[in-house]
């Protein structure tokens, strides 16, 4: 967690020790990082999308990076509703992340199998927070990310379905 997170943990009594909290909210901001990275490679697929399957595509991305968005907002506050403060620069982003950015404009189906890759590195990391969850006895962020990760398993499993 950054210097600025940690020392504005706010004291609250919810049954978790401030330890379990920080790291609560060192695992949410590290999802929150890899979800605006999968943020931005979505919007710019959305845009730069061509061929055969533009319309499809560019409607698909759309409503992927709309979510997206949605999925980050809940990710922050959950992590505000746990004392700490959620990373907000893209400077904390690059350096939390553990998804790459896109580079240059792949064709359109490699552009569906990168986001899908990008859903399943989600999915297997959300599958090591949630049991981190457990371990910290915050049973509420445990299911939060399982609730994400069902989602993004739907997700992937559509993308794959496009490319194969």
């Amino acid at each position: 967690m950054t210097t600025k997170s940690k020392t504005h943990l706010e004291e609250i009594a919810i049954g978790m020790s401030a330890r379990d909290r920080e790291t609560m909210v060192d695992s949410l901001n590290g999802l929150l990082a890899d979800l605006t990275v999968l943020y931005i490679k979505a919007r710019n697929y959305h845009w730069n999308v061509e061929g055969a399957h533009f319309f499809s595509l560019h409607a698909e991305f759309e409503r992927l990076y709309t979510e997206l968005s949605n999925d980050i907002d809940s990710v922050a506050e959950r992590a505000r509703s746990l004392g700490g403060i959620a990373a907000g620069s893209m400077a904390q982003y690059i350096e939390l992340a553990t998804l790459k950015e896109a580079t240059g404009t792949p064709l359109a189906t490699a552009m569906v199998a990168e986001l899908g890759d990008d859903f399943e590195r989600v999915i297997a990391s959300l599958r090591k927070k949630i049991m981190e969850a457990d371990d910290s006895h915050d049973f509420g962020t445990a299911d939060f990310f399982t609730g994400l990760m069902e989602k993004y398993e739907k997700t992937a499993w559509m993308l794959r379905s496009y490319v194969r």
